[in-house]
């Protein structure tokens, strides 16, 4: 199942105090940029995010799961409690980097 246009909605409102916050459906379910970065999974209306040593200590008790079949667990995130996911986004976010920029593809002559 995927998430709901009304669960991303509310994600992105719990967030939004973090920077510009965008979604973008993508394989089916919802990838959450913060100020361009891509920090949040949001896969069956429950969110995700990267299990890095620097946010284990907030996330100390958290639930553990892959977002999807075949993934790597990743740590979920409880956006119902609005400053704590702000303080694990806030913490994630010089952690992950920027997308590289997809590069043109030459015009076929």
């Amino acid at each position: 199942m995927a998430c709901s246009e009304e669960y991303i909605e509310f994600v992105c409102n719990r967030l939004a105090s973090t920077g510009v916050v965008r979604a973008k459906k993508m394989f089916g379910d919802w990838l959450i940029y913060i100020d361009e970065k891509p920090v949040v999974l949001a896969c069956d209306n429950q969110c995700y995010v990267k299990m890095l040593p620097n946010i284990a200590p907030l996330m100390e008790g958290a639930p553990t799961a892959p977002p999807y079949p075949g993934a790597k667990p990743h740590y979920v995130l409880d956006v119902e409690h609005r400053s704590e996911a702000v303080k694990v986004v806030q913490a994630l976010l010089p952690l992950i980097p920027y997308p590289r920029p997809r590069r043109k593809r030459a015009s076929a002559k």
